[in-house]
């Protein structure tokens, strides 16, 4: 009887799901292309000048530096700002950030911001007000029908709403991109006060800029891409505007930045001229960005496609870093076959008590011995990472730490950095975007920001002992110390990822 009645409940949830608006007026727009028309654009011209047909590339390493160059670019914009993310936290960084845009929105810069809709269950009046000032376009990408209840639509259209979009974007005045792992939230900038993730991304200049410019069109065009208003039509009147500008405000006051981000265009000039010092220039750039369509036909996408070839012609180190790393039959064979021909192949990811989705430690662990019999160096990172915790701000100092970045260098002479994942999630339901860059100086720096990873002070080296059982060692106060159980975790924790590691689920991980 109970069977039924849960039957009944859910045919009955599914059968009363919204639908998405099927007549949707998405006005085109492409990208503003004329940078010589910006100061920024002006800027650095003649510093493109001097290198014909390259790009440079600005590895972002730190979350205060990341943080304030977005910051600066919002502030330093004339015509036009591009944002394209999986996650913006409705946080300290989140309204800081949101409140830049609208300041220069204000200006008459023409924001286009596209979100995916994953995280935003329940803020569709936030969104949809910022959408009202005239200068800003608000897009969700793949939303769901049950705007308050997600869940349902998990229930009636799993296999649309499973894939999402993962892509982390943004574009300034055509002359300045941002392409990465970090996302929109405290966390992702050392500024949280319970948990912080390692993160990287990288800074560009030049023509690369118009590829990602191109992708962002790509997907703000595309049919996945709803504007809010569609979603959530309502009319703000002008004194429901000037509440929420109040509340903002209010909020912002109340929980200020742990740092001075209010800086003016002159200070912002100069910080980018001290960038601008440290690029490096390369002909071998491109982005790799899955198209939207793989929403709808699931085939093999952009980024896996490039990924794959580009490591098949690894000769002598492969550096991995990744956030979920769940390498599956085919990929653990053949990272064995590179060791198997010579290549010292060695990877860094979240440890247990370091990782966020339990789930994924689960997936990860299934392969781990199989790596580690086939020579494959494994590292994990550390949730106390003394040499990380370092770079955040004083209120995330003492936070746990934990790894988002997404990093691959082959060789030390080419390198990939964006918002894939070594999983199947990434590889197969997510659309990404990255950069693959041929560069040796590029890619050395990228490298010695890996070695830095798997430091003792960060990261738990991950063996066989003679037995074949596994073992992490660390250093602890100068000393060695080694472990035969998921360091820093408790039993239940363990317990769980054990429970979770039996479940079908890799191919959703």
């Amino acid at each position: 009887m109970r069977v039924r009645l849960c039957i009944v409940l859910v045919a009955a949830l599914v059968a009363g799901c919204a639908s998405l608006p099927s007549d949707v007026d998405r006005t085109p727009s492409t990208a503003f292309d004329r940078p010589g028309e910006t100061a920024i654009g002006r800027y650095f011209a003649p510093i493109l000048a001097q290198h014909p047909d390259q790009s440079g590339f600005k590895v972002v390493r730190q979350g205060r530096e990341a943080f304030t160059f977005r910051v600066g670019l919002a502030d330093t914009a004339e015509r036009s700002l591009d944002l394209q993310y999986y996650i913006w936290e409705g946080d300290t960084t989140g309204r800081v950030l949101a409140a830049k845009l609208v300041a220069a929105a204000n200006r008459g810069v023409h924001v286009r911001v596209l979100l995916d809709d994953n995280n935003f269950q329940g803020r569709d009046l936030a969104l949809a007000a910022i959408d009202q000032h005239p200068n800003i376009e608000l897009r969700v990408f793949n939303p769901f029908a049950s705007r308050e209840h997600h869940g349902l639509d998990f229930v009636s259209s799993f296999g649309r709403v499973n894939r999402r979009m993962h892509n982390k974007v943004m574009i300034a005045d055509a002359s300045v991109a941002v392409i990465g792992g970090r996302n929109i939230g405290d966390h992702y900038f050392g500024v949280n006060t319970e948990a912080n993730f390692r993160d990287l991304d990288l800074a560009m200049v030049g023509p690369i800029v118009a590829e990602a410019a191109h992708s962002f069109d790509t997907y703000w065009n595309s049919e996945w891409a709803y504007p809010i208003g569609v979603l959530h039509p309502h009319e703000y009147h002008e004194g429901e505007l000037a509440k929420l500008s109040t509340d903002l405000h209010r909020e912002l006051a109340a929980h200020p930045y742990p740092y001075p981000i209010d800086q003016d265009v002159a200070t912002v000039l100069a910080e980018i001229d001290r960038i601008t010092s440290e690029l490096v220039w390369a002909k071998g750039g491109r982005v790799v960005a899955d198209d939207p369509t793989r929403l709808q036909d699931g085939g093999a996408g952009v980024a896996k496609s490039a990924l794959i070839e580009w490591l098949g012609g690894t000769q002598q180190e492969l550096l991995i870093e990744s956030a979920y790393f769940v390498p599956l039959d085919s990929g653990t064979e053949g990272l064995a076959s590179l060791v198997q021909r010579g290549v010292k192949v060695r990877v860094l990811t979240n440890s247990l008590a370091s990782n966020d989705v339990a789930a994924a430690h689960a997936g990860y662990e299934k392969y781990r011995k199989k790596l580690l019999e086939a020579g494959v160096e494994v590292y994990e990172l550390r949730p106390d990472a003394g040499q990380v915790r370092k770079e955040w701000s004083i209120t995330g100092g003492r936070s746990i730490a934990a790894l988002h970045t997404k990093a691959l260098v082959v060789d030390r002479r080419s390198t990939f950095v964006g918002s894939f994942n070594l999983d199947p999630r990434s590889a197969n339901i997510n659309t990404e975007v990255g950069l693959l860059i041929e560069s040796p100086e590029l890619a050395q720096e990228v490298a010695s920001y890996l070695d830095a990873g798997v430091e003792a002070d960060n990261a738990y080296h991950v063996t066989l002992d003679a037995r074949g059982h596994t073992r992490w060692s660390a250093s602890v106060d100068g000393q060695v110390v080694t472990y035969d159980h998921e360091p820093q975790t408790s039993a239940w924790k363990r317990f769980t990822a054990d429970v979770i590691r039996i479940l079908p689920i890799d191919s959703q991980l």
